[in-house]
């Protein structure tokens, strides 16, 4: 996959350089970050330099996960981070992605985490063929899920056991986004650098009646 650039009204979604090393290690130093992702703790400069310099590159030329530096319009500083992960099913039959995000500790409560995910979800239905789009947070996450839900999420359960973290089995929370779940085109736009692409080959979908 070619990296690609989206816009909205304040942000800029383009893929990690190796001079946002710097801020990538700032932000990383908030504990909220390391305690509900999977990024290393304590985190250093050079993991920091090892993400935007190799695994961002890496991951985006082997279709593994689609990372974007979220970055303002107005100075250019980093807002924080979203993207497509857990791509192994992207291009099966199941068209299957799951959505990741963190943000700086800063721009927290100012609802840029919905606003960059909004673009990359929309991409992802429109542009990738995603169907059925997974939110995963470790249980507890509140601050995770007040985003999922304002994108749309459907909350489906608890995946008990689901995760490993520091030695120890933790409960999952789960959502799902359908492309059907999404406003009309004329409610609320495409992000900039997004075009709208309708799929004559989606996957019919035949919902439980129960």
């Amino acid at each position: 996959m070619e990296p690609v650039t989206l816009t909205t009204e304040r942000l800029v979604l383009r893929p990690f350089e190796p001079s946002d090393a710097p801020a990538v290690h700032a932000a990383c130093q908030d504990p909220g970050i390391p305690r509900w992702t999977s990024v290393p703790s304590p985190y250093g400069v050079g993991d920091a330099e090892r993400f935007v310099g190799t695994v961002v590159p890496e991951s985006w030329r082997d279709d593994t996960a689609y990372h974007f530096a979220v970055v303002s319009r107005a100075d250019g500083s980093l807002v924080g981070a979203t993207g497509l992960v857990r791509l192994d099913r992207l291009r099966t039959p199941e068209r299957q992605a799951e959505l990741g995000y963190w943000t700086v500790k800063e721009h927290r409560g100012r609802g840029c985490a919905v606003e960059a995910a909004r673009a990359v979800l929309r991409w992802a239905f429109r542009e990738l063929g995603v169907e059925r789009l997974e939110w995963h947070a470790e249980a507890g996450n509140e601050g995770s899920r007040v985003v999922a839900r304002r994108l749309g999420f459907h909350m489906e359960g608890t995946l008990r056991a689901q995760l490993v973290r520091g030695g120890t089995r933790r409960d999952v929370w789960i959502g799902s986004l359908l492309p059907s779940d999404l406003p009309e085109d004329h409610e609320e736009p495409a992000p900039a650098g997004s075009t709208a692409i309708r799929r004559p080959d989606a996957t019919p979908y035949l919902p439980f009646p129960g």
